[in-house]
């Protein structure tokens, strides 16, 4: 097995998948390919998958099928290729399950990055057919619910909902949430800093495991991912858009959390 596991190349087109896989070996990885949909889901059930790219067309089933099918049995971080930009493309991919979408013509080098941006990130343990993670541990009493060192804190609080950073588990009154590694990261770049406002470009950092760096080119593409990333994990929250409890859009900049049910008290009271 290569350094980095086992990465699988389903592409129908021979000159691409020659070029996955060499890009795929050079950064570290033990390569199979597939050029058809199921077998595809065949390789990466067969060799136990760490990262799959994907192509959106291919010959027998489309990518959204096989993603589907994966993710039945498999938690590996999938890159979605296609030679479409349209916009139901990207939200079809990422709602179906995918960790990123590229697409084509695209650079080794930005690919690259893309993975190791993934991996930089561990799965959540609750994930597709999985057991669920144990509810976060009681947080110290010197717990803030917004600001104040909670970037020291294990168990991140938001209005009942707490987020356990050790166990990657996110528990809302007692239910644990099946988020995905994106959804997870971004709520808890949201709890990290309280009520501060996290723009679209910050986000697209977070998904990338890019915080540290300002020099990385964000596309409105990556800008609308993350646009669909918040929908789903409001959507798992059970969100009600007129009355937000935990996930506030500032428009035309991006998100932050809402204000403590204490403050949302006192503002109604006001009124």
């Amino acid at each position: 097995m290569g350094d980095l596991g086992v990465a699988v190349v389903v592409e129908d087109d021979a000159d691409v998948r020659n070029l996955l896989e060499a890009v795929l070996s050079q950064a570290g990885f033990e390569v199979y390919s597939a050029a058809a949909g199921r077998k595809g889901v065949e390789v990466v059930r067969d060799h136990g998958a760490n990262v799959v790219t994907l192509d959106v067309g291919l010959p027998d089933i489309d990518g959204y099928e096989v993603l589907r099918q994966i993710r039945q049995f498999s938690d590996a971080y999938v890159v979605m290729l296609t030679g479409r930009t349209e916009e139901p493309d990207l939200l079809t991919a990422l709602h179906s399950g995918a960790d990123d979408y590229i697409t084509k013509p695209f650079r080794p080098l930005e690919l690259r990055a893309r993975v190791a941006a993934m991996l930089r990130r561990p799965r959540p343990r609750s994930l597709q057919g999985r057991t669920p993670a144990p509810a976060p541990a009681p947080a110290p009493s010197s717990a803030s619910s917004s600001g104040g060192g909670l970037a020291e804190e294990t168990v991140l609080r938001h209005n009942g909902l707490a987020l356990n950073r050790k166990t990657r588990s996110v528990v809302v009154h007692g239910d644990t949430l099946p988020l995905t590694r994106s959804e997870f990261d971004l709520l808890q770049e949201l709890l990290r800093v309280g009520g501060a406002v996290c723009t679209k470009t910050d986000l697209v950092r977070v998904v990338r495991g890019e915080e540290d760096r300002d020099d990385t080119y964000v596309s409105e593409s990556d800008e609308r991912a993350v646009e669909v990333h918040i929908g789903n994990l409001r959507r798992k929250l059970h969100e009600d858009p007129q009355s937000p409890r935990w996930l506030q859009t500032v428009r035309g900049v991006g998100y932050r959390l809402t204000p403590v049910e204490r403050e949302r008290q006192e503002v109604q009271e006001q009124r």
